[in-house]
């Protein structure tokens, strides 16, 4: 058993070429998944033919919860900071989904885009836990509990803006 497990994990996210800031891979996804739907310039080219504006996202409250509940100290930050990751592009899988299949029938460009999109976020998903489970798989497991009870907690919580988690 390795005393410091997480230098290990850490390479194996970088062989993978996982990313451990999920807005920063929204972007990127945009830009490869363009070409192969044929969109101008990915994301930013559907936004500016449509005359929107393309800005920062508005800070989500469900994600600062659950970036604020990340323990300090190695490895649990670490195991933190991937489960965290994990579920933020597990309800970003969720969310792709359902625009996908509600937006298909009204605006199949934007469909398509959103559809090329949940297969990598449903990978980085299981790439994150696999990642904290080769960490320590039990206090994953326990800290996986801990945060979908968290989860399910923020969700409650009343937004003034109109988002989606």
């Amino acid at each position: 058993h390795d005393p410091d497990p997480v230098p290990r994990v850490l390479e194996h996210a970088r062989l993978l070429d996982v990313h451990l800031d999920p807005a920063g891979q929204a972007v990127e996804h945009a830009d490869r998944l363009a070409p192969a739907l044929g969109l101008m310039a990915g994301l930013e080219g559907v936004l500016k033919r449509r005359g929107i504006p393309f800005g920062q996202p508005c800070p989500s409250p469900w994600i600062r919860g659950l970036m604020r509940s990340i323990r300090n100290g190695r490895p649990h930050q670490v195991i933190d900071h991937l489960i965290a990751c994990a579920l933020i592009e597990g309800r970003s899988c969720e969310k792709f989904q359902i625009l996908a299949r509600d937006l298909a029938p009204i605006d199949r460009e934007l469909a398509q885009l959103y559809a090329g999109l949940v297969e990598s976020e449903g990978n980085h998903y299981a790439n994150y836990l696999l990642m904290a489970r080769g960490i320590d798989e039990k206090e994953t497991d326990r800290r996986l509990d801990f945060y979908l009870d968290l989860d399910a907690e923020l969700i409650r919580k009343p937004n003034r803006a109109p988002m989606l988690h």
